[in-house]
């Protein structure tokens, strides 16, 4: 007698080959950030050592058109480099600290970014700024906003303890001040700092003559702000997006409105960030819907409000609006 036959011998179906797709990482260029990084260690130790040299004889900080990117000045004397070092310090420690805090919250969240990439660049202060790429989908509102808000958190968190030693080691501004080819405006926390150093009464900081690591303070947390501008791809467009996915496009074209003002009558540069936000409103990548952010998250995001308005500077550098300009 033969073994009997079971029902699965005969309709079980043959294998048939498939594809198999291998999706490998992708390759990090470390090269390219540390080669980018050291050449905007160069490019701040250079405006970094100009700002320190008039901070040490009492001169105005921006002085004159050669005191906007000095690098002839620098490499006359390439010892002059070790000036700009607590410039350099400061300054690149708060741009770390803000592209390392997004970077650190996709790696957590299985989001795929890049290194921060550092700009090089003849500035007022020898950098376009740092960003960091994503690179993969993110798939949960929780996740845009835990990348997005970690960056101005952790730049915020270093800027702080910087502006204060800076606001320490201040002097006086000197007589000449008004011979200074750019005036700063600062923002709501630079007065707020220097009433807590000077609680019973000081020269006030408009007489103040910024340390070199106070313009970097000053840069960080004016770095801030625009980056918590609430619309676009910005960080401030990715926690709105996270907290009211629907409203994200009317807020942005809002915070467009409103940037026009600002650039006529105190900075022409809201104009140009005006027109970023409008290239980039449309183009915000899609997060799904649900779940919604818990509690937590929605507190954080009124922190982020209150370091908005803490950093904001409606006119970074007095009398640039466009309207001052035509007069």
């Amino acid at each position: 007698m033969s073994d009997p036959v079971f029902p699965t011998e005969i309709l079980e179906p043959s294998p048939l080959p498939q594809d198999v797709y291998v999706v490998y990482p992708l390759r990090r260029r470390y090269w390219l950030h540390l080669l980018l990084f050291a050449a905007t260690v160069f490019t701040t130790l250079i405006v970094g050592a100009r700002l320190q040299y008039n901070f040490d004889l009492g001169l105005p900080q921006f002085r004159s058109d050669a005191d906007l990117f000095p690098l002839r000045w620098a490499l006359e004397q390439p010892s002059r480099l070790l000036l700009g070092v607590p410039f350099s310090v400061a300054l690149l420690g708060i741009l770390l600290a803000h592209e390392m805090g997004h970077f650190v919250y996709a790696q957590r969240n299985r989001v795929w970014a890049t290194l921060p990439f550092f700009l090089p660049a003849p500035t007022l202060i020898g950098t376009l700024g740092a960003f960091i790429r994503i690179r993969s989908p993110i798939r949960t509102r929780a996740a845009l906003f835990d990348i997005g808000i970690a960056g101005p958190i952790a730049g915020f968190v270093v800027a702080v303890p910087v502006l204060l030693l800076a606001l320490a080691l201040s002097k006086p501004a000197p007589a000449n001040a008004n011979d200074s080819l750019l005036t700063l405006g600062y923002p709501l926390i630079f007065p707020l700092c220097w009433k807590l150093l000077h609680a019973h009464g000081a020269a006030s900081l408009s007489q103040l003559n910024l340390s070199p690591v106070g313009i970097a303070a000053w840069v960080g947390m004016f770095a801030t702000s625009l980056n918590l501008l609430p619309g676009g791809q910005l960080d401030g467009g990715h926690i709105v997006y996270a907290l009211w996915p629907r409203a994200h496009k009317m807020i942005s074209r809002l915070t467009v409105l409103a940037l026009v003002p600002l650039g006529i009558f105190f900075w022409m540069g809201w104009l140009v960030w005006a027109a970023l936000l409008l290239m980039t409103i449309m183009r915000h990548p899609a997060v799904p819907e649900y779940p919604p952010l818990d509690m937590k998250r929605k507190l954080l995001a009124v922190f982020a409000l209150v370091m908005f308005v803490l950093t904001l500077i409606p006119a970074p550098f007095l009398g640039a609006g466009l309207w001052n300009l035509w007069r």
